[in-house]
C-alpha cells in the first residue's frame, strides 16, 4: 500500500511538470494569436481610412499598407502615411511616432556648413538618430535648394533639408523602406484618387482647383465643427511638413483636408485632443 502511494505520488508530480511545461507554450500561442487579431484590426481601420480616403486601391498598395500596418503600427487616418500618384509614402509624423513609440532617445541635427551656401538657399543637414542611451546612432542626410523644393516653400528651404534629414535618419534607425514625403524632390505630385470619382459639385463656387477653393473648405470645416483656427493651422504644418501652412503645396493642403474632414466626422473629441497637443511647447530631446 505504501508503494502504490509512493508511485501515486510520482504519477502527480509528473503530471504536474508536464503542465508546467506546457504553460509557456500556451502562453506563446495565446500571446501570438492575440498578437494576429490586433494587427488584423489595425489593419482593418486603415483600409477602411485608405478607401474612404483615396478610393479603390491596387493590389500593391493594398500590400504595401499591410506591411506598414503590422510592421510600424502606423496609422491612414492619424496621417501617418500618405498616398502619392499610386504610391505609399510614410510622413514626418509618422516617422517621429515610429520614435516615440519605440523609446528613441534622441535627435541630434547639425548644418553641413562645407556644403551648405545660404546665398542661394541650399542647405545640406546632417541628423543622427539614437535608438537608445548607449546607442552609437543613425546617420541620414538631407539637402534642399530651390532646385528640388516647390515654389510655394520659397524661404523655407532650411526646415526641409533638416526635416529630410531626420526622415532618412529615422528610416535607417527603424527599418523603414517606405520613402517618406518630405523627401520628395518637389511637393508638386499630383495626389488623385485612382477611381474618378464624381466631380458634380466642382463647378458650384468656381473652379476645384484654385487654391483659395481649399482655404473655403478648410474655413468652413473649422466653423462647422468649432475647432480652434490656431492649432488646425499648426496641425496641418506639421502634416505637410512645412514652417507654415502657407508654405505647403496645394496637393498636401488637399490632402490634410481630406484627412481632418474624416477625423472629425469619425471621432470629434479624439480630434480636438490631438489639436491641444500643438498649443503645448515641443521640448527638444537631448
Amino acid at each position: 500500500m505504501q508503494g502504490d502511494g509512493v508511485k501515486g505520488s510520482n504519477a502527480s508530480r509528473i503530471s504536474t511538470e508536464n503542465k508546467a511545461k506546457g504553460r509557456p507554450l500556451a502562453n506563446k500561442a495565446k500571446r501570438t494569436a492575440e498578437k494576429k487579431n490586433s494587427d488584423s484590426s489595425e489593419f482593418s481601420a486603415n483600409l477602411r481610412a485608405a478607401r474612404s480616403i483615396w478610393g479603390s486601391l491596387p493590389p500593391i498598395v493594398l500590400k504595401n499598407l499591410r506591411e506598414l500596418t503590422e510592421r510600424h503600427h502606423l496609422s491612414v487616418f492619424g496621417g501617418d502615411v500618405t498616398l502619392l500618384g499610386s504610391k505609399l509614402y510614410v510622413t514626418h509624423a509618422g516617422l517621429l511616432r515610429i520614435g516615440e513609440r519605440n523609446q528613441c532617445s534622441g535627435i541630434v541635427t547639425h548644418v553641413q556648413k562645407e556644403l551648405s551656401d545660404p546665398t542661394i538657399s541650399r542647405w545640406v543637414f546632417c541628423a543622427t538618430v539614437f535608438k537608445s542611451s548607449d546607442s552609437k546612432g543613425f546617420v541620414g542626410y538631407g539637402d534642399a535648394d530651390p532646385s528640388n523644393t516647390s515654389p510655394l516653400i520659397r524661404g523655407a528651404e532650411m526646415r526641409v533639408a533638416e526635416t529630410r534629414a531626420v526622415n532618412r535618419a529615422l528610416r535607417r534607425a527603424y527599418g523603414v523602406g517606405c520613402c517618406s514625403v518630405e523627401e520628395l524632390g518637389s511637393f508638386s505630385v499630383p495626389q488623385m484618387p485612382l477611381t474618378p470619382r464624381s466631380n458634380g459639385h466642382a463647378g458650384a463656387n468656381g473652379s476645384s482647383n484654385d487654391q483659395p477653393r481649399l482655404r473655403d473648405r478648410l474655413c468652413l470645416l473649422i466653423r462647422q465643427h468649432d475647432l480652434d483656427p490656431t492649432l488646425v493651422k499648426a496641425y496641418a504644418a506639421d502634416f505637410c511638413g512645412t514652417a507654415s501652412l502657407k508654405d505647403a503645396s496645394r496637393d498636401l493642403v488637399e490632402s490634410f483636408i481630406t484627412q481632418l474632414a474624416t477625423a472629425v466626422k469619425k471621432d470629434r473629441d479624439g480630434l480636438v485632443c490631438k489639436l491641444n497637443a500643438y498649443s503645448q511647447p515641443v521640448e527638444a530631446k537631448p
